[in-house]
């Protein structure tokens, strides 16, 4: 394993492996070793294509060579083309776009609090939603929040599938309900169909608007574009964040047609929101998400959860499509770090729990040795 994989010049937000990757494609990155390992993590559901995708690679390239900036007092082309896209796959939508999913999260909450004249956000106990303070004032994980408390906007927390504690918190102060569909750093725990159900009904009845987080469940990752789509219940807006660009920085606040206006010009904007380069690769990231492709993300999901449950020291599996966790009776940190080591990439999202976000486009060939390799480490 490369020695030369940390510098004293970065700050230490992140506990870093000790990897350094040079190069990536399909499911599979090398490191400035030379070893390759197998890679069912995506970048954390982030390189939905693969690594070095060709559609996004040759649009990213295909714009740098023709404008990289423009500025959003100007229009273009794959910008315009990226909102109409997006809109498309929604059912009549239109796009804020920015460069992360903190950044789209704190857009929503902005446009929330504008639309409705309301101070509170009501989310969910094991929610993350950023770090950003906006986004980490709705996250659900007390310890992440209490360094920077006291935090806005207003919070109020329910529990996932619980109606009566969502039924609880919703009031007349209630700007908007939001939730993931799929919670994704809380341990990969899905919202039930009923429980949406049920946050539709009580945002239209309190006249509060109701919010999808899909930064990481979102753009084909649980089997359908959009997680909502399979669970029966349509939101005001939602973020896209993560694998819209198949790596490149993107975020995204889409509003559903008919949804209140709240943003008017100058209310909210970014800089680099919308670039041209990221855009034309988003383009062609959401159309290479076909339902082919939609097809073997549900096949590979399912027959991959099933095989992860067999394994030694899985208690549970949750998750939808290609976005599972497996539950185990031990600490899930060594078990990354012994995969790691054995040329897998997998991730945690909680103390006990192995997160599995592999591309896309992984083969079943592909799943096969990741779980056998995996097995390996567990045994």
């Amino acid at each position: 394993m490369s020695t030369t994989t940390t510098s004293t010049a970065l700050l230490p937000t992140y506990a870093r492996a000790d990897v350094m990757f040079r190069s990536g494609e399909g499911a599979w990155l090398v490191d400035s070793d030379g070893k390759r390992y197998l890679d069912l993590l995506g970048g954390i559901a982030v390189v939905g294509l693969g690594h070095c995708h060709p559609a996004p690679l040759a649009a990213a390239h295909e714009q740098l060579d023709s404008l990289w900036h423009s500025s959003n007092l100007y229009s273009t082309e794959p910008m315009t083309r990226l909102a109409g896209l997006l809109s498309d796959r929604f059912g009549g939508a239109r796009s804020f776009f920015c460069n992360s999913g903190a950044e789209a999260v704190e857009a929503a909450l902005k446009w929330a609090r504008k639309a409705t004249g309301r101070p509170e956000v009501v989310a969910l106990e094991g929610s993350f939603h950023g770090r950003t303070h906006g986004a980490l004032a709705v996250t659900g994980q007390p310890a992440k929040r209490a360094a920077w408390e006291p935090l806005a906007p207003v919070a109020r927390f329910a529990r996932l599938n619980d109606v009566e504690s969502l039924a609880a918190a919703v009031g007349p102060d209630t700007a908007a309900i939001l939730i993931e569909p799929v919670q994704g750093e809380g341990g990969i725990h899905p919202a039930t169909p009923d429980f949406l159900v049920a946050a539709r009904a009580l945002a239209d009845e309190h006249g509060a608007l109701l919010l999808f987080d899909e930064i990481q469940c979102g753009t084909g990752r649980t089997g359908t574009f959009f997680a909502w789509e399979q669970l029966g219940v349509a939101p005001d807006a939602l973020v896209l964040a993560k694998a819209l660009a198949n790596g490149l920085p993107i975020g995204a606040l889409l509003v559903a047609d008919g949804a209140p206006e709240g943003f008017a010009p100058g209310d909210h904007g970014s800089t680099f929101g919308g670039n041209p380069v990221v855009c034309a690769a988003a383009c062609a990231v959401v159309e290479a998400i076909d339902e082919p492709l939609l097809l073997a993300v549900r096949t590979h999901g399912a027959r991959l959860a099933a095989r992860l449950a067999a394994l030694p020291g899985v208690v549970e599996v949750r998750g939808r499509g290609l976005m599972l966790g497996a539950e185990l009776n031990r600490p899930a940190a060594p078990v990354v770090a012994d995969c790691l080591a054995a040329g897998l990439l997998i991730g945690t999202a909680g103390d006990t729990v192995l997160r599995l976000t592999p591309p896309l486009t992984i083969t079943g060939e592909e799943l096969d040795l990741g779980l056998a390799l995996l097995e390996e480490v567990l045994t």
